[in-house]
């Protein structure tokens, strides 16, 4: 596989931005910890589109909240609330 300088510019400034300058396994760990963050807002974001969807062509708060492991009122919220337009 290989990559561009771009790409690899890409991650190595992704993971600097979490590392605190910090070496070694806590630079690492940090890393780690900060990119997941990432990725779980950009996967709830998601899910949440998806629930509006589903929302929206027919399913109900009961069977959202049982697929996505969420209360009926969190559902709701969700369902309720506009999405970002990012």
């Amino acid at each position: 596989m290989s990559y561009r300088d771009a790409e690899v510019f890409a991650a190595e400034t992704a993971v600097d931005k979490y590392r605190s300058g910090l070496e070694g396994e806590i630079g690492a760990a940090l890393a780690v910890v900060g990119l997941s963050a990432e990725r779980a807002l950009k996967e709830a974001a998601i899910r949440d589109d998806m629930i509006r969807v589903a929302h929206r062509v027919g399913a109900s708060f009961r069977q959202l909240a049982e697929v996505s492991g969420l209360g009926r009122k969190t559902v709701t919220a969700i369902v309720e609330v506009e999405p970002n337009p990012n």
